[in-house]
């Protein structure tokens, strides 16, 4: 079996991935949501550079022992040992991954990113976890122009937080 590119992430009721200023504290962080079981099959990722910029900010890398490639199209910040940098197109890049063996590789965000891999139809599943809050502005999880993607929904499970984890296959 070939190597998937699989979109896993939260957004708000009112779609945005992050609120203003980036903020992420309305993230629910009470239980697990599908995420242990979703990285069990991931072994490389793929984020935006302000994406990675902002897990740096918030502390502890949460990605150890993982293939973590950050896509920027400005010069390399200095060199971090837990992240490759990358200026390749999302296609290039899933190309290569392609040819090597391993697990799944994860879109991780941010939008601009997201949409990149959408319009190039790259991406195989997006599981969202659907918090229940309206932000009321932020990061759109699907910037405005992104091209149109049929999706088809394969599993979807409801916690008693109110969090919904959707995940789709996307239509090729």
């Amino acid at each position: 079996m070939s190597r998937r590119v699989r979109l896993f992430i939260a957004t708000s009721l009112d779609g945005f991935i992050a609120g203003p200023g980036e903020s992420l504290d309305w993230l629910f962080t009470d239980q697990d949501y599908g995420y242990d079981a979703f990285i069990a099959g991931i072994d490389t990722l793929a984020m935006g550079r302000r994406t990675f910029e902002t897990v740096l900010g918030a502390g502890e890398w949460p990605y150890e022992g993982l293939q973590t490639y950050v896509f920027s199209r400005r010069q390399a910040p200095p060199l971090d040992p837990r992240v490759q940098f990358t200026s390749a197109t999302p296609a290039e890049w899933v190309g290569e991954r392609i040819r090597e063996t391993g697990r799944d590789l994860w879109l991780v965000g941010g939008g601009e990113l997201v949409r990149g891999f959408l319009d190039a139809n790259l991406v195989d599943e997006i599981t969202i976890a659907l918090h229940p809050v309206i932000l009321g502005g932020g990061t759109p999880l699907i910037p405005e122009g992104t091209h149109r993607r049929a999706l088809r929904l394969v599993t979807q499970r409801r916690f008693d937080s109110g969090l919904i984890l959707s995940t789709y296959v996307v239509q090729h």
